[in-house]
Parts: structure tokens; sequence; C-alpha cells
């Protein structure tokens, strides 16, 4: 069952066009690896499909149902309701956390069930502890992010992200800002995610966790799908001189 259609999305920054249509469709159930170099879209790709950033063209659907309606310009008029829902059901982790810092962990964890779905104290309070223990994190429930590790504040993200229970989830480069050695909680935890059955897009340049977890690879380049398929397909045997040199490089130095 299709969750999300894209269709012809376009997104640019003053002179410089970011995306250009892109189509898109995904499953229930998918884990999507975007891979590209620096610049490509990867990351406004993401932001677009939970309206962080307005799409410039082009339009989004979910479960079937076009989000916004026709402008007099090629971008559509959203209903500001109507991207509270989308933002709901389509969660997002970034690279930065973007934990609030006076806010304890399950504090930050309850913050959207208490202002966006208005959910009583002791019900998010229930719903944030169940969360934080998911990610491995019951103990750290009355703990500042100043107090934290990098891994423990991105796990305490994911924890947000999924209190809200969302449909599908976007992670942008979530291991990015990481130390290495604090690089394997994290994927452990979307790991357990992807085997749970969720369904997923990851921005990641862990090419080895692309591999063994996705069940699609997109790579972009200059703001396009330049090539997609299996893991196997896109990462051992790429079409695409262009995905060629990109994997080339990212090996150059591996052992």
């Amino acid at each position: 069952m299709t969750i999300l259609k894209v269709t012809g999305l376009t997104k640019r920054f003053g002179a410089t066009e970011v995306l250009r249509g892109i189509d898109l469709e995904v499953t229930r159930g998918e884990r999507i690896a975007i891979l590209g170099a620096s610049g490509s879209g990867k990351s406004t790709l993401l932001r677009c499909l939970n309206f962080m950033e307005r799409p410039g063209g082009g339009t989004i659907a979910l479960d079937g149902q076009v989000l916004g309606r026709e402008g007099r310009t090629a971008e559509r008029i959203y209903r500001e309701s109507e991207l509270i829902q989308v933002r709901q059901r389509i969660g997002m982790v970034f690279q930065q956390f973007n934990l609030f810092p006076h806010m304890t962990a399950i504090g930050n964890v309850m913050e959207g069930l208490r202002t966006v779905r208005g959910m009583p104290k002791p019900e998010a309070e229930a719903r944030a502890a169940k969360e934080l223990a998911r990610v491995g994190l019951a103990e750290k429930a009355a703990t500042y992010p100043a107090h934290l590790s990098g891994g423990q504040k991105q796990r305490v993200a994911i924890a947000r992200a999924l209190a809200m229970d969302p449909e599908m989830l976007l992670f942008d480069e979530p291991t990015s800002a990481l130390d290495p050695e604090l690089v394997g909680e994290v994927l452990n935890v979307i790991l357990a995610l992807a085997e749970e059955g969720g369904t997923m897009m990851l921005v990641t340049h862990e090419l080895g966790f692309a591999y063994h977890v996705a069940t699609r690879v997109i790579f972009l380049a200059d703001g396009a799908i330049h090539e997609q398929g299996t893991p196997d397909e896109v990462l051992k045997n790429p079409r695409k001189d262009r995905t060629r040199a990109f994997l080339a490089s990212h090996k150059q130095f591996s052992f």
C-alpha cells in the first residue's frame, strides 16, 4: 500500500534549483536509503516531505490524498492545520538533535504530545516513558540534554518522533554529528525499528548500514533521482557512471 506519493517535486533557494522534478512512491514497510554528494538535495527532499520547507512545485499525496490546493503560481497553498497533521504522520529526526535544553529527556519526548496532541499530562508521561525505554534510555528520563552524550541525545530525539506514533519516519543523517564510537548505538535503534516493520527514509553516508537495512537505495545528483534500485543493484552493481564514482570515493579509504 502506497503511503506517500511525490510527483514533480521542485524547490529553489533564490536562483539555485535544489530539487528538479522528483517522482517517488513509498509503500508501507519500505526502508529507503538516500545517498548523494553534499548539495545534491537529500536533506531538502526530506524537509519538503515533512513541510519543514514548502515545496516550490509538484504535489505530495498521503494515503492517496493530495495535500494543499492550487494557487496562482506553481507553489501550492497549504492550510496550517493540514501541515500540523502531516508532521504528526511523518516524523523527522534531525542531524543536530534539536532538543530543548531546559527540558529533561522525558519532557522533550512529552512536548509534542502535550502541545500538538493535547494529551493529558499523565498519559503523555506514560507514553514518553515507554518510548524512552524502547530506545534504551529509561534510566535517563530525568536527565537534561547537557548531561547526555551525543548518541543519547539522538536516541531521545528518536523517542520524541516515535511518541507521536507516525506512519513514517524521516532520518536526516542521524549519525553525522556523532563521535565515531557513538554511531553504533543510534544505528542499532534504527535497525530495531526496521525489524519491527517501520516505514522510513534515511539520508545517510553509512553505506554498509544502507546495504544491510534498506529495501531500496536512491542516489540523488543535482536535485534529481539519478539511480535507484535494491541495495545490491545500486551499491554493488550500479548502472550509472556518476553512481560508480560516488561509491568509489567513499570506498577510497576503506579497509
